[in-house]
């Protein structure tokens, strides 16, 4: 809260939002929407080693097609305006996302090339708690 003295005298209270936080949230939620939206696009289009990488584990190809348009949903909740209880459930599933592939790759066995499997789902998480924990009040509920 800053203090400020309008013109007539009268003083007032003028709440501020320091500008790094906001820069900061921006910074990760531009680099989570990004990563989640690629993975999304990936799955949709059974890109890369999507394929290999879902049937590896045990799970059925169609999958790709449920978590793709989940993933691609979940950041468009969270980048548009408004929605403030919207945002909170797609937070939430991308941290359920995150933590359950990664829980899919253990179990599995599958831990990829220097734990890579383990790790980038859990990378994905933090950023999703960091954004949710810097997101403005605007964008609480």
């Amino acid at each position: 809260m800053n203090t400020t003295i309008t013109s007539n005298g009268k003083i007032t209270k003028v709440e501020s939002r320091r500008i790094g936080k906001t820069a900061a949230y921006w910074t990760v939620t531009i680099i989570l929407a990004f990563s989640i939206a690629l993975s999304g696009i990936g799955q949709l289009m059974r890109l890369g080693g999507n394929v290999d990488l879902v049937t590896h584990i045990g799970y059925p190809l169609y999958i790709t097609y449920i978590l793709g348009t989940w993933k691609l949903l979940g950041i468009l909740a969270i980048v548009m305006p408004g929605f403030p209880r919207l945002k909170e459930w797609a937070y939430s599933g991308i941290f359920f996302l995150m933590t359950g592939a990664t829980l899919s790759h253990v179990f599995a066995h599958d831990y990829g090339v220097g734990g890579f499997n383990v790790i980038l789902p859990l990378f994905y998480a933090a950023l999703g708690i960091a954004s949710w924990a810097l997101r403005p009040k605007s964008r609480r509920l």
